[in-house]
């Protein structure tokens, strides 16, 4: 695909910044005041405000521009911090001694090692709750579509999403796989959120269903993308990745399976396809566009370091 100019490359860092910067202030503001003996709290906001890219909900904030157009809204923010706080709960957890036993996250020690793993859990499931809270809870929004993002959040996170993925990652991925059976469990592991980003958006902005189908498809392709490039990364150092390293050895990934150079080719026809999808949608020259066209010039920029 194309790769844009790079005054276009700049403009929209620049834009991406600001955005990023307007979600980590609401997230100061829902996260709850933590004094120095709450450690719940205080697990809560160094989890979830830890630099980070907000990737989730840059996809919410630049879909409703895509399909609205102006600033963020209130609501857009509000859901884009949801979206964060899910994610950040699905790491406390998945970096667990009983799961990944993970040390570092975000060029930080873990929330388990920092507070203790009864605080990492406890702060796991606030989170989660503050979340479903958020989705609820926007006045401007109709009751009827306040429902329907609950039921999108709650699909994305549940047995059938993220806690599906985790599942088969931990039980299936340290035996060999077809790779069909790989990238269910990529889909499951990393898609739930990015869909339910650009589903959101679509839901307050009215899309068609043809759109939010599309939407749907661009969001899953991105998001077996951006697994595919977790698991490159994988072979980096903890300084470069911001995490753990070597944690995929033994596991049957892709890259175990075919090879770094076959990854990289089928992340170069996810983004492919995920353009298309934008195409269809009728939005293939707008700001998730642009979004494709950095991640495919800053591969690093999707890494998982601070995911």
């Amino acid at each position: 695909m194309a790769i844009a100019l790079p005054n276009t490359q700049h403009d929209f860092e620049k834009r991406v910044g600001a955005l990023r910067a307007q979600v980590d202030e609401r997230l100061d503001q829902w996260l709850p005041p933590a004094p120095p003996q709450d450690a719940i709290g205080n697990a809560m906001r160094d989890g979830t405000l830890a630099p980070g890219k907000r990737i989730r909900p840059l996809l919410l904030l630049l879909t409703l521009q895509d399909l609205q157009g102006g600033e963020a809204s209130d609501a857009g923010l509000d859901l884009a911090c949801a979206l964060e706080m899910v994610h950040a709960a699905s790491l406390f957890l998945d970096d667990m001694p009983c799961m990944d036993n993970a040390e570092l996250r975000r060029g930080r020690p873990t929330i388990h090692l920092q507070f203790g793993e009864d605080v990492a859990v406890l702060g796991s499931v606030a989170l989660l709750s503050q979340a479903f809270s958020i989705a609820a809870s926007p006045a401007d929004i109709p009751a009827s579509v306040r429902n329907q993002l609950v039921r999108l959040l709650a699909q994305a996170t549940g047995a059938q999403g993220l806690v599906r993925g985790q599942f088969h990652d931990l039980r299936e991925g340290q035996r060999a796989r077809p790779l069909e059976a790989i990238a269910h469990t990529n889909r499951l592991k990393t898609c739930p959120l990015f869909t339910a980003a650009v589903e959101f958006a679509a839901l307050l902005a009215d899309a068609s269903a043809s759109c939010t189908r599309h939407l749907n498809g661009f969001a899953t392709e991105l998001g077996l993308a951006f697994q595919l490039l977790d698991d490159l990364a994988d072979g980096l150092s903890p300084q470069q990745i911001g995490k753990d390293a070597g944690k995929d050895v033994g596991k049957s990934t892709v890259v175990a399976l075919l090879g770094p150079e076959a990854a990289r080719q089928h992340v170069e026809e996810h983004l492919a396809r995920a353009e298309q999808h934008l195409i269809d949608a009728g939005i293939g020259g707008g700001q998730l566009a642009q979004l494709l066209e950095y991640f495919c010039a800053r591969p690093h920029w999707a890494g998982p370091g601070k995911a």
